[in-house]
């Protein structure tokens, strides 16, 4: 059985990413998984090359047959998203952004000229890639249910690891606690919530942690930049000390870190960012001998 490593952020921007893909360079026998559907990016830096590919259905939204409809206007009044509305032939069109898959108009409906159909919300993938073997999603703008496309991504690793008898899954998150996190935590072994010494930073550690507690998951801390403001890095410390939650390192702010990034360059990888180099591989380490 495949052991789970997460990293989380509880906003955008902390680092969680760049970290992850710096993680993957170090770490043997591993699946990797960007479970950021909604936001996908880890895959420009790992330069995957897609072997396989599968589409993803998303929620189910109605459709109604013009031929059938007799226009009677009880399923525009009781949709409550606006959903559904009148084209200029005078047919009722559903809108499938807005539609939010509730089925009401298809009960409300006296004739039965809706019905819901099946909708692709996005893809995902199957990759090689310089570090490993990559599953990563696309979700297509404005469409939902990145929660369970999350899931289905991670559930592919878990299917890889078994046939290959790879020892372990590290997954890239999405920021934040929503659906995706909730989907990308479930389940995992381990989880390093990635902070920055900001009051926001301080204030979505602990809304994360909390998050992790619920679903009874073990966490460490990295606080990103952290020289960038040290009394607020310490705060961070003091906190996971009274939450006992370990610390896994601490990582100074480098300006070569974007310039690496900007040229599609890991961090860790880019020979000009020797100063995060030995922070990082600590907190590879500790996060390992807690996994």
């Amino acid at each position: 059985m495949s052991k789970e490593l997460v990293v989380v952020s509880g906003k955008g921007g902390t680092g969680k990413t760049t970290l992850t893909t710096s993680l993957a360079y170090l770490m043997k026998d591993k699946i990797i998984v960007d479970a950021d559907a909604e936001a996908a990016n880890m895959y420009i830096l790992m330069k995957p090359e897609v072997r396989h590919k599968e589409l993803f259905k998303g929620n189910k939204t109605a459709e109604i047959d013009t031929d059938v409809c007799t226009k009677c206007d009880i399923c525009r009044k009781l949709c409550r998203f606006d959903a559904i509305s009148i084209d200029e032939n005078g047919n009722y069109v559903v809108d499938d952004i807005k539609c939010d898959s509730c089925e009401l108009c298809k009960i409300a409906c006296p004739v039965n000229a809706i019905e819901m159909k099946d909708v692709y919300s996005g893809e995902w993938y199957e990759s090689d890639t310089p570090y490993g073997i990559m599953v990563h999603p696309k979700l297509y703008p404005g469409a939902e249910n990145s929660g369970n496309l999350v899931t289905m991504v991670k559930h592919k690793a878990h299917i890889i690891s078994e046939e290959k008898g790879i020892p372990y899954i590290l997954v890239d998150g999405s920021p934040g606690i929503g659906c995706p996190v909730i989907s990308t935590i479930s389940g995992a072994d381990f989880v390093i919530i990635v902070t920055e010494p900001t009051p926001a930073g301080i204030h979505d550690l602990k809304r994360v942690k909390k998050l992790c507690d619920s679903f009874k998951v073990k966490t460490g801390v990295v606080i990103n930049k952290f020289d960038l403001n040290e009394d607020k890095s310490k705060e961070i410390e003091k906190f996971a000390e009274s939450e006992k939650i370990p610390l896994l390192g601490k990582i100074p702010f480098d300006k070569c870190v974007p310039k690496a990034i900007v040229n599609l360059q890991i961090p860790y990888e880019a020979a000009i960012c020797g100063s995060i180099k030995k922070p990082i591989e600590e907190i590879y380490s500790k996060a390992m001998e807690l996994l």
